[in-house]
């Protein structure tokens, strides 16, 4: 008489696998699983939607002086689950970055663009823009403080809701953060002078996470001036002089670097930020 090694448990498994593995596999499958399981309203709150089948994101990324962060910024971009076209844009580093970027260069996600000299990160994202080619566009800094794991909360008012542009909120309630005092108080002052001018209700002018349709960042992407730090109030003020934009915040997750791990933000660009509003 044969026995099988097999325990009851095991031998009756085979529905549960096969149901896990199209789960994983197909994202309709999963999607109307999960919205059966927990609610629509629930997956609302979790990103749980469809993306369209040849969607892309354009994830444009200014980079100085980040050797030790940018190849754990690429494998996170990579893992988050959408697809992505990923531009990086190196503004003149002087500690390995170029040397890194340039072995990259046979990466097909990759585009690597190189500035002669330090311009600043506005003068980054302006060359950015120019190369992006997907449907939405998101700013994503280099420095690891934001995740891309946000990427899909972030882009379900665009790809559900009709949405042109969604900013990524450190301040509002979900939002998973500590910020610092030091950096709190300065920016919800930026944000609240910038609403003054731009007639938005913004709880975080100055989050790097901005994602935007791509036709509509092309199309105020030749007006921008600003070379630094002033890149946000500038875009916030063009954008608010595009007739029926539909803007959105949604909360994100924040991890504060300090000044001594590379923060380059400083109280000068505070200064030039107050007047980019009142300029643009």
């Amino acid at each position: 008489m044969s026995t099988s090694s097999q325990s009851p448990a095991t031998a009756d498994n085979g529905p549960v696998r096969e149901l896990l593995e199209s789960l994983c596999e197909n994202e309709d499958v999963r999607v109307e699983f999960l919205t059966q399981l927990l609610g629509r309203a629930a997956c609302r709150q979790l990103a749980v939607y469809r993306l369209p089948d040849d969607f892309v994101l354009s994830v444009v990324v200014p980079v100085y002086n980040e050797v030790e962060t940018l190849p754990n910024l690429i494998a996170a971009i990579r893992d988050n689950g959408v697809r992505c076209e990923i531009i990086l844009v190196d503004d003149g580093s002087q500690d390995g970055t170029r040397e890194m970027l340039d072995t990259w260069r046979d990466q097909s996600d990759l585009k690597i663009i190189f500035h002669e000299k330090n311009q600043g990160k506005g003068a980054a994202l302006r060359t950015g823009f120019v190369e992006a080619t997907g449907d939405a566009v998101i700013i994503q800094d280099a420095d690891l403080e934001y995740s891309p794991d946000d990427y899909r909360a972030l882009l379900q008012p665009i790809v559900m809701e009709g949405a042109d542009v969604v900013y990524g909120s450190r301040f509002i309630p979900g939002a998973r953060n500590v910020p610092r005092v030091r950096h709190y108080f300065p920016n919800k002052v930026l944000t609240w002078w910038s609403n003054l001018f731009t007639n938005f209700l913004l709880t975080d002018m100055e989050t790097c996470y901005k994602v935007f349709r791509r036709e509509i960042i092309q199309k105020i992407g030749p007006t921008l001036r600003e070379k630094r730090f002033g890149i946000e109030p500038e875009l916030t003020a063009k954008l608010s002089r595009i007739p029926g934009l539909k803007l959105r915040e949604v909360p994100i997750r924040y991890f504060p670097r300090t000044y001594a791990e590379g923060k380059k933000i400083g109280w000068r660009d505070g200064l030039r930020a107050l007047w980019c509003v009142i300029r643009y």
